[in-house]
């Protein structure tokens, strides 16, 4: 069986959204082009930006399906990352609630791409 190690998300402006993500993840780019941008995460898994404009073959809406999601170690981590990316103006979508799974928010990228961060209960 394979495993999932990379993911793209299709952006419709790049250098925004290298900004937003290296912004959001503390760090630059592996690489960086007017049309991709690639992330490594601190679990190893790769983070892809493409321009929706240039993506083979050609994507339909932004940011309508699934999520990034950021599995933290306690509710009190989850409080603050809410609080940091909020004085950081990204947009709330759910504010921290007690979920079924557990502990969690949602915020959105520059394209609408979910961001959720939790902590299983």
């Amino acid at each position: 069986m394979i495993t999932p190690n990379f993911f793209i998300l299709y952006v419709d402006n790049p250098t925004a959204s290298v900004a937003f993500y290296q912004a959001l993840l503390g760090h630059p780019p592996l690489e960086a082009s007017p049309t991709f941008a690639m992330f490594k995460l601190e679990s190893g898994v790769m983070l892809g930006l493409w321009s929706r404009h240039t993506v083979k073959p050609g994507a339909g809406t932004l940011g309508t399906e699934g999520e990034i999601a950021f599995c933290v170690s306690d509710k009190a981590l989850v409080d603050a990352t809410h609080t940091d990316w909020v004085n950081k103006g990204l947009p709330v979508v759910q504010t921290p609630q007690h979920l079924d799974f557990g502990y969690t928010f949602v915020a959105l990228d520059p394209d609408g791409h979910r961001l959720r961060v939790f902590v299983p209960e």
